[in-house]
């Protein structure tokens, strides 16, 4: 991580735990908001009104928090409003590394690590360098690193800039949009991470068993609806979707979430497979990334082997 601007160590994916041993994760610190006109969002300052091409959005495919804008930049149709850094699959001892080439370099920094772009917003930043990160161009700073907040202002902070076929956070649902993400975030979405990177027995199966409580839950939910909220697909189906698709290919193994795979749950592959026939979410998934990344780990793999498999029912679709 960086310490007042200066990398500091190896990088290790545990970097604060509980009481009991289990993994707690760093708080975004970056919390501006992009509006139509400029003006402050429900957190930070204002300053950052819409405009197309201003603004930069980099990401890594293997982490599920950056897919989730990924996806929601493809769906609202920003592609062409913001541009894209994708950094490289496997993680390196100063965290992500741009690689070469259209959209694997960073064109618009010029930095070889994740951690600059941070330093150049904040040269005295202290924390993770994390993706996403939504980048100004104009004020050279990072907009906001919270997949969260971005995700929802890629819905409805671009205006005019992005199209209506979706609205992934409707008025109507919104309380229920709410108390969904708040029981699947620690229970499902940050659970598996809770699982593999657990420094005790405690906490590796407390969380094993919410993960399994949660995915039993989602299943029955999905025995009569095509998306989480009936007809309407929303933001708790991005944030669902980006885990379900990496669990058979890194979390049931690497991570010890074994006791079932997606593949074993009938409504949820089926709910797999109709979220990856909307156009443009097949496009933002790319296996060999997530099974690289994550198989770079060193504290949980060490040799830095590679599964061959595991087969992936939808991998034709991808």
């Amino acid at each position: 991580m960086l310490v007042n601007g200066k990398w500091t160590a190896d990088w290790h994916p545990v970097q604060a735990k509980d009481a009991k041993g289990g993994f707690v994760r760093q708080t975004s610190s970056f919390r501006n908001w992009v509006t139509p006109d400029g003006s402050a969002g429900p957190t930070g300052e204002g300053g950052f009104r819409a405009e197309a091409g201003r603004y930069h959005l980099y990401v890594a495919l293997i982490c599920p928090w950056a897919s989730r804008t990924l996806i929601a930049r493809t769906l609202k149709g920003l592609e062409s409003a913001i541009s894209l850094s994708i950094v490289e699959p496997a993680l390196t001892d100063q965290g992500w590394r741009f690689g070469e080439g259209a959209g694997a370099c960073d064109a618009i920094n010029g930095a070889t690590y994740m951690h600059e772009i941070y330093t150049k917003a904040d040269p005295a930043f202290t924390g993770r360098a994390t993706v996403p990160v939504l980048w100004d161009k104009e004020r050279q700073t990072i907009v906001n690193n919270e997949s969260a907040d971005i995700v929802r202002m890629f819905n409805s902070g671009f205006g005019k800039l992005a199209n209506d076929r979706f609205d992934l956070y409707p008025q109507d649902l919104r309380a229920s949009i709410d108390a969904l993400n708040d029981m699947i975030y620690p229970s499902l979405n940050n659970g598996v991470y809770r699982a593999g990177f657990a420094t005790t027995q405690e906490a590796y199966e407390e969380a094993f068993h919410q993960v399994f409580a949660t995915l039993d839950r989602l299943e029955g939910l999905l025995s009569d609806r095509p998306f989480l909220f009936g007809e309407c697909l929303t933001e708790t189906d991005i944030r669902l979707f980006v885990t379900l698709i990496r669990f058979d290919a890194a979390y049931h193994g690497l991570f010890k979430c074994n006791l079932r795979r997606i593949v074993d749950y009938r409504n949820l592959s089926a709910y797999l497979d109709r979220m990856l026939d909307i156009p443009g979410i097949a496009g933002t998934v790319r296996i060999d990334h997530i099974k690289k990344g994550y198989y770079s780990i060193k504290a949980l793999n060490p040799n830095g082997i590679v599964p061959v498999g595991p087969d992936l029912p939808f991998a034709g679709k991808l």
